[in-house]
């Protein structure tokens, strides 16, 4: 592995893109320390409840920290994902959108564009409603106007300056950039709470055993995370030898892998924004305070509707990433079929017959991840606020992990150099 990283500093444009994303990424950790004038922000954590394994727990794990300290970037970019749900969900039924989506490059700018603007009106949302309840809870220094439109402004310019941060990573980094500053701030937040967890053993607050079982059950959760992640199909696909002149083309055999996780981290973080967005609005609202006894963290009617989410998001995300119809078409186009299937609409079912079923394991994995935090308490005995399980926390490091690696390997293959992966 040190000689792949050797070797991936030796080309200059790869290791321009890594220095550049690192550089982004210390920035972004910068800027999770920068407070946010006028509020007390160790009374708000208090009143948040950050360490009691509620809602605000969840997404102070998300942001490295940042709302617990509350910070510019506290609000993270929970907005920008919902945003970007909306968008493709939008994309389905909104003819106009759909048509954009089918034209290339081009269409794309134009939804992100559209994403941003929908990223704004949410960040604006999610901030007033953070700034009025600092203001109820008395964690404000000055409750007047000026001040809390400045808290308000001042969230919501730190939102949209952490999705620049993820765009610009993506576009001349390496890696997603929206998925590796959550990745960021996840393992930001590991070694406090394992500080803290070993702190507790020796104050007599946390047994051994239960240290024991949690770090066994984390690695083989890793080890189910790396497999799945790494677990494909591979259909066969044989290519018709073609005369052109006096040169013959193609008669090669190859294959499409078929991913069982063919959509990644993506539908768990879709699944947890979708579910604390309105989680966290209800917070501020009295009126719908009372959904927390149904949906609240950690309860039934929550568990469930993360189950639900994410193998929804899974089959969703997969639809989008992987058209069997137009891998059928391309297919065709150049000569390629799967042996024992006509080319066309036949090859195009065989390959979704076969995406279906093997997306469902993939998305129960994904489910039982999920809310696996909630039995991993319950069998170590661990409270919450000394050390809570990550399982999506888990599940995000190792995928954006191998799917950054995947991106470096390939730039070192194209360059006849070995790469991390075997």
């Amino acid at each position: 592995m040190l000689a792949a990283m050797r070797n991936a500093m030796k080309i200059p444009d790869l290791r321009r893109k890594i220095l550049y994303t690192i550089t982004l990424l210390a920035v972004y950790r910068i800027g999770s320390f920068v407070p946010v004038p006028g509020v007390d922000a160790v009374g708000l954590a208090q009143q948040l409840g950050v360490d009691g394994g509620n809602i605000f727990g969840f997404l102070n794990l998300f942001t490295g920290g940042a709302l617990e300290r509350f910070t510019i970037f506290a609000q993270g970019v929970s907005p920008y994902i919902t945003a970007s749900i909306v968008m493709n969900l939008l994309g389905i039924v909104v003819p106009s959108l759909e048509k954009l989506s089918k034209e290339g490059p081009e269409g794309r700018k134009v939804i992100a564009k559209y994403t941003r603007y929908a990223t704004v009106v949410l960040a604006i949302i999610q901030a007033v409603g953070t700034t009025m309840m600092a203001r109820t809870w008395g964690v404000v220094a000055d409750g007047g106007f000026f001040t809390l439109s400045l808290i308000a402004l001042t969230l919501t310019a730190g939102t949209m300056f952490t999705v620049w941060l993820g765009e610009m990573i993506s576009e001349k980094g390496i890696g997603n950039g929206i998925s590796l500053l959550i990745f960021v701030n996840i393992v930001a937040a590991m070694p406090t709470q394992y500080a803290n967890a070993i702190r507790a053993v020796g104050e007599g607050g946390l047994h051994w055993a239960s240290l024991i079982v949690y770090l066994l059950i984390t690695v083989l959760v890793i080890g189910a995370v790396v497999m799945i992640t790494r677990g494909e199909r591979r259909v066969p696909v044989q290519y018709a030898k073609r005369v052109v002149g006096r040169r013959v083309y193609g008669g090669q055999s190859t294959h499409i892998p078929l991913k069982v996780n063919q959509a990644g981290v993506i539908p768990v973080i879709f699944a947890s924004s979708v579910l604390t967005f309105p989680l966290t609005l209800a917070q501020f609202i009295p009126a719908v305070q009372g959904i927390n006894r149904w949906v609240g963290y950690g309860t039934f009617g929550y568990n469930f509707l993360y189950v639900v989410l994410v193998i929804f998001f899974t089959y969703f995300y997969t639809a989008v990433t992987f058209n069997p119809i137009e891998v059928a078409t391309n297919m065709k186009k150049n000569g390629g079929y799967i042996p024992g299937l006509r080319p066309g609409k036949p090859t195009s079912d065989y390959l979704d017959k076969i995406l279906s079923r093997i997306t469902l394991p993939g998305a129960f994995f994904l489910a039982g991840i999920a809310v696996l935090p909630f039995v991993v308490g319950a069998v170590t005995r661990i409270p919450s606020n000394i050390l809570s399980f990550g399982g999506t926390g888990i599940l995000i490091i190792v995928g954006v992990a191998l799917d950054t690696m995947q991106q470096i390997e390939a730039h070192l293959l194209m360059r006849h150099y070995e790469g991390f992966l075997k």
